[in-house]
């Protein structure tokens, strides 16, 4: 199979798998942050209040549901990012120094997925695009 023409027909796909990237992360960050706030998912609840769990799991909740609408989704990707190297440096690095020996895998992984998506954008199906797309079909069928 001829590589250029491979690479154009996954070049054109990439908005929409970047879309779906940034959903199934901000669905998990979410996730996450839910658990920690309201004690679901098998997860006891952290105190409100108590540092720095709680406030975790408000950036996780807020920012994870953030990204996964598209909605300001590099500035919360951005905080989200921060947030998990704050996690991994003073929660796991102290254990050793590889994701695998201190049990930092989850924040190593989202800070570097969020990282992507601050320097990426949203991709496809996010929030405002599909709402802006809607607009102009609105506006289109109302000039006819």
């Amino acid at each position: 199979m001829d590589t250029a023409r491979l690479d154009d027909r996954l070049s054109r796909r990439q908005p929409l798998v970047l879309g779906l990237f940034r959903i199934v992360l901000g669905l998990l960050f979410a996730s996450e942050g839910a658990a920690t706030l309201f004690g679901v998912l098998g997860r006891e609840a952290s105190p409100a209040g108590d540092w720095p769990f709680w406030y975790a799991g408000v950036i996780e909740l807020v920012c994870g549901a953030l990204v996964l609408l598209g909605v300001v989704t590099r500035g919360a990707a951005f905080l989200s990012s921060g947030a998990m190297a704050f996690a991994y440096f003073t929660e796991h690095q102290k254990d050793g120094l590889f994701p695998l020996q201190n049990g930092g895998l989850s924040p190593a992984l989202f800070c570097w997925g969020f990282l992507l998506l601050v320097f990426s954008g949203p991709g496809a199906l996010s929030l405002p695009a599909l709402l802006r797309r809607d607009e102009v079909l609105r506006s289109s069928s109302s000039s006819l």
